[in-house]
């Protein structure tokens, strides 16, 4: 199909032919059948949003799920068994030594890394139990923190999360930000108007970070998002406790501490209207705290 019509189906970025130059199309169509074969019947416990103390779920009988399947580029979605030399016992002395070492800030990283791959059975487990953020925060608090989730990100999905989001950022970065602040700037005039205020709002900084602020918020515009459904600012000296909580969406949210990202050194993630890390010192790592939360806690949104 793209060989006979590569001008309207193949991957051209300036001239160039991205990676096979057919990917896109692959992806969509894998995409549109795994649609289809979606089944009405949820796979899982579905978490819902709690408005209480409560940690109730709506009960699926086995029989009307779904068959469990790796789905969106997951590849241990569902652990069926244990590993060879853990038991039930052993899982959950485990999680309790990390309930504890989450109380250190010495906390030994690799020694880390080693607990929550170990237990990562239990982790999803309990995720496709549909237990609330609220719970899994309290039984799992080092999945919530930069190191932890990126082990569970890597058992669930095989990536390496944020390695993988700055590799790709140093190789294709600064194209698409050179395409978005070129060719895209006269796609329409409120794009444009976008373009103006980040740049007024960007000063005369530089960087890697600033770039991904700016990348970030022109692709929200791009494709007409709304910047209130991923960021939620709030004055930066803020505390966590008064964070007005009813007004941050229930998608996994960055809270910017600051009038704007540009101006915040200092970030927090809120998925499911729960401040789980309340001190996130780098965009990048918030942003892909962010991105993990969808993968790592079923959100509605990422099944």
């Amino acid at each position: 199909m793209v060989a006979k019509y590569p001008n309207s189906l193949q991957d051209v970025i300036e001239g160039d032919i991205v990676g096979t130059g057919y990917h896109s199309l692959v992806k969509q169509v894998q995409n549109r059948i795994e649609n289809v074969r979606r089944t009405s019947t949820s796979k899982i416990r579905k978490r819902k949003h709690q408005t209480d103390d409560s940690d109730h779920t709506d009960e699926i009988p086995l029989e009307e799920r779904a068959a469990m399947q790796d789905t969106y580029g997951c590849i241990k979605w569902n652990v069926k068994f244990l590993p060879h030399e853990e038991t039930q016992e052993s899982q959950q002395q485990k999680m309790e030594k990390l309930k504890v070492m989450f109380q250190h800030s010495d906390a030994n990283p690799e020694e880390l890394k080693c607990l929550m791959k170990s237990t990562f059975y239990t982790q999803r487990q309990h995720v496709n139990q549909g237990k609330s953020i609220k719970c899994l925060r309290e039984e799992w608090p080092f999945c919530f923190d930069e190191l932890g989730m990126s082990v569970h990100f890597k058992e669930l999905t095989g990536i390496d999360l944020k390695e993988t989001f700055i590799r790709n950022l140093d190789l294709k970065g600064k194209r698409l930000l050179n395409y978005m602040t070129t060719v895209c700037v006269n796609k329409s005039k409120k794009f444009l108007q976008i373009y103006a205020r980040l740049q007024r709002m960007r000063g005369q900084q530089s960087g890697c970070s600033d770039d991904v602020k700016e990348m970030i918020l022109l692709l929200l515009s791009y494709f007409d998002e709304k910047e209130e459904s991923m960021f939620f600012c709030v004055e930066d000296t803020c505390l966590a406790e008064e964070v007005q909580l009813k007004q941050v969406p229930l998608t996994p949210a960055i809270i910017v501490c600051g009038q704007s990202c540009y101006s915040s050194t200092r970030y927090m993630l809120s998925p499911d209207r729960n401040l789980i890390n309340t001190n996130i010192s780098s965009f990048i790592s918030a942003l892909c705290l962010m991105f993990g939360s969808y993968y790592c806690f079923n959100h509605p949104l990422s099944i």
